[in-house]
C-alpha cells in the first residue's frame, strides 16, 4: 500500500514537468530559489559550528522555529491544492491507519520536505562538538524532518477539509494576506533593536521560550548537549517525540474523518431584485459600473486589494515614526499612498473578467464603456477618500494651508493613475487569479508581468511628478504653491484620465479577440 502511493506520488511530480515551455521553466525556476535558499541557510548553519555554543544555539533555535512555522501556515494561507487528499481514497476499503502511513510516507516525496532536509543535516555540522551533541543532533534530524512533514500535512488537509468552499478560500487568502502585511510593522521594531549591544541578549530570550515549545524543541535538543545541558536536551526530546505522537494522532483522526465526511459546498443564497443594476444607468456604461461594483464587493481577488490599500500607508507611518520621524509629516503620507495603489491595482482589470470579457466583445461593447465602467468603482472610492481623507490629513497637520496641496497631489496620483491603467489593461494585459482561486494563484504565461507592473507603477509617479514638487515647494517656501499643486494636480490628472481612457478605449476597440485570448489563459 506505501509503495503504491508513494509510485503514485512520483508520477504525479513527474507529470507536473509535462507543461507549457513557460511553466516548466517556471518549476525550475521555484526549484532553484528553494534549494538557492537552503544553500544559504546551509552556508548559515556550518558557519555556527565555529561560534560559540549559546550564540549557536539562539540562532538555530529561531531559525528552526521561523522555518517550522512557514511550513505550517502556508497551505492555510495559500490554498494549495492536496493532490493526495484522503477523501479521493474512500471507495477503496483501505483501512484509516493504513491510509494515514501511506499518505504521511508519501509526503516525504517534496521540494519542500528536500529543503528541510537539507538543512535538518546541516545543523549536524553545527553540533559536531562531540559524541553526544552528534547523536542527538542526528535524532533530532529525523524529528525535524517528521514534525514539518507531518505538519504540512495536516494542515493542507484542514485546507482542503475546512476551506473547500469559496467563501472559506476567499476568507481565509484576505486574512492571510493582513497577515502578513501585518508582519511588517515587527520587523520595522526587530530592526530598531541596537544588535551590535543588545543583540545576543533579544536573540537568547526569544530562542529560550521557543526551545521548550514545539517550534524549537527539535532544533535544541543537540544544543543544549553541546553546551552541557544534558537533562534540559532529554527533556526536549521527550517534547519533540511527544509532539510528533501528537501530530500522528492527529493525522490518523483528520484522515478517519475525511474519508466519511463528503466535501463541503457553499451554501447557496437568494438574491432578489437588480442590485447595484438598479442603481445605475441603463446604458452599457452603466451596466459595466454596476457589474464592477459588484465585482469589488463580492469578488476576494479586488477584496484582497482593498483589504491590503489601508494597510500599506499604515506600515509606513509606523515604520517612519519608528525611525523617529514627526507625527505632523507623517499625516501627509496616507491619502497620496492609498491613491496610488487604488489607482495601480486596476491596471489589469480586464484580465480579472476571464470568459466573462467574452460578453463584450460577443455585444460590440464599445471600449469608451468598457474603459469607464471599470473605472466606477475606484472613482466611487477615491474621490470621498481624497475629500474625507484630505481633511483629516489637514487636521492632524495642523495647518489649513495644507488642505490644497494634499487634494492636489491625490487628485494627480488618482486620476492619472486611472487613465493609465485603462491603457495597460488594454494594451498589456497579462494572466490574472481566475474567479474563484486564492489571491495567491497567479497563473504562470510567458507575459512579463512583473515589468509590466513595474513600468505602470512608475509611470503614475512619472505624471505626479510635477504635483509632487510643487507640494514640497510649498511645504518648503508656502505662498502660491499650494494652489500650484491643486492646479496641477487637478489638470494633469483629469486630462490624463480622459486622454487615457480615449487611447484605452482605441486599443480595446482593435485588441479585444487578444486582450480575450490572454484573459483566458491558465
Amino acid at each position: 500500500m506505501v509503495a503504491q502511493i508513494l509510485g503514485l506520488k512520483l508520477r504525479l511530480l513527474a507529470n507536473s514537468l509535462r507543461r507549457t515551455p513557460w511553466q516548466i521553466l517556471t518549476l525550475v525556476l521555484g526549484l532553484l530559489y528553494g534549494l538557492g535558499t537552503a544553500v544559504l541557510l546551509v552556508g548559515g548553519l556550518v558557519s555556527l559550528r565555529f561560534v560559540e555554543g549559546n550564540v549557536a544555539s539562539s540562532a538555530v533555535v529561531a531559525l528552526g522555529a521561523v522555518v517550522l512555522i512557514i511550513y505550517t501556515t502556508l497551505p492555510l494561507v495559500l490554498g494549495i491544492d492536496d493532490s493526495l487528499d484522503p477523501r479521493k481514497f474512500s471507495l477503496f476499503g483501505i483501512s484509516d491507519s493504513k491510509l494515514a502511513a501511506a499518505l504521511a510516507v508519501a509526503s516525504f516525496v517534496s521540494v519542500p520536505t528536500i529543503v528541510i532536509a537539507i538543512m535538518a543535516i546541516a545543523q549536524i555540522v553545527t553540533w559536531s562538538r562531540g559524541f553526544a551533541p552528534v547523536f542527538l543532533a542526528l535524532v533530532a534530524a529525523v524529528l525535524i524532518i517528521c514534525t514539518c512533514v507531518m505538519s504540512a500535512r495536516i494542515s493542507t488537509s484542514i485546507a482542503a477539509f475546512l476551506l473547500s468552499t469559496r467563501r472559506a478560500r476567499d476568507v481565509t487568502g484576505i486574512v492571510g494576506i493582513i497577515a502578513l502585511v501585518s508582519l511588517s510593522p515587527a520587523i520595522v521594531a526587530l530592526s530598531t533593536v541596537d544588535w551590535a549591544e543588545r543583540g545576543l541578549d533579544v536573540l537568547a530570550q526569544i530562542s529560550g521560550v521557543l526551545a521548550w515549545t514545539p517550534l524549537g524543541a527539535g532544533w535544541a535538543i543537540p544544543a543544549d548537549a553541546a553546551t552541557g545541558d544534558t537533562a534540559g536536551a532529554l527533556l526536549k526530546l521527550l517534547i519533540a517525540v511527544a509532539w510528533l505522537g501528537v501530530l500522528w494522532v492527529v493525522w490518523r483522526a483528520l484522515v478517519a474523518a475525511m474519508l466519511v465526511t463528503p466535501q463541503r459546498q457553499a451554501a447557496s443564497r437568494r438574491y432578489s431584485g437588480l442590485g447595484w443594476f438598479s442603481l445605475f444607468p441603463g446604458t452599457p456604461t452603466g451596466a459595466i459600473a454596476a457589474r464592477s461594483v459588484t465585482y469589488w464587493l463580492r469578488d476576494s481577488r479586488y477584496g484582497a486589494s482593498l483589504v491590503v490599500i489601508p494597510l500599506i500607508p499604515l506600515v509606513i507611518v509606523f515604520a517612519l515614526s519608528i525611525a523617529g520621524v514627526p507625527a505632523e509629516p507623517l499625516a501627509l503620507i496616507p491619502v497620496p499612498v492609498m491613491c496610488l495603489f487604488l489607482s495601480w491595482s486596476v491596471h489589469n482589470d480586464a484580465a480579472f473578467d476571464n470568459t466573462a470579457i467574452w460578453l463584450h466583445l460577443s455585444a460590440s461593447t464599445r471600449g469608451t464603456a468598457d474603459r469607464w465602467g471599470r473605472l466606477a468603482p475606484a472613482l466611487i472610492v477615491g474621490v470621498p477618500l481624497i475629500v474625507v481623507g484630505s481633511l483629516v490629513s489637514a487636521a492632524v497637520y495642523g495647518e489649513r494651508s495644507i488642505l490644497p496641496s494634499l487634494v492636489g497631489v491625490g487628485s494627480g496620483i488618482l486620476f492619472s493613475g486611472l487613465g493609465l491603467s485603462s491603457v495597460m489593461s488594454a494594451r498589456f494585459p497579462y494572466p490574472a487569479v481566475r474567479p474563484g482561486d486564492s489571491p495567491f494563484a497567479q497563473p504562470q504565461s510567458g507575459t512579463p508581468a512583473g515589468l509590466i507592473q513595474a513600468l505602470s507603477f512608475l509611470a503614475i509617479l512619472v505624471f505626479a511628478s510635477p504635483t509632487i514638487a510643487f507640494v514640497v515647494l510649498g511645504l518648503l517656501y508656502g505662498q502660491g504653491w499650494p494652489l500650484a499643486s491643486l492646479a496641477s494636480g487637478v489638470v494633469i490628472g483629469l486630462a490624463a484620465l480622459v486622454g487615457g481612457v480615449a487611447w484605452g478605449a482605441r486599443i480595446f476597440d482593435r485588441r479585444g479577440p487578444q486582450i480575450l485570448m490572454l484573459a483566458m489563459r491558465d
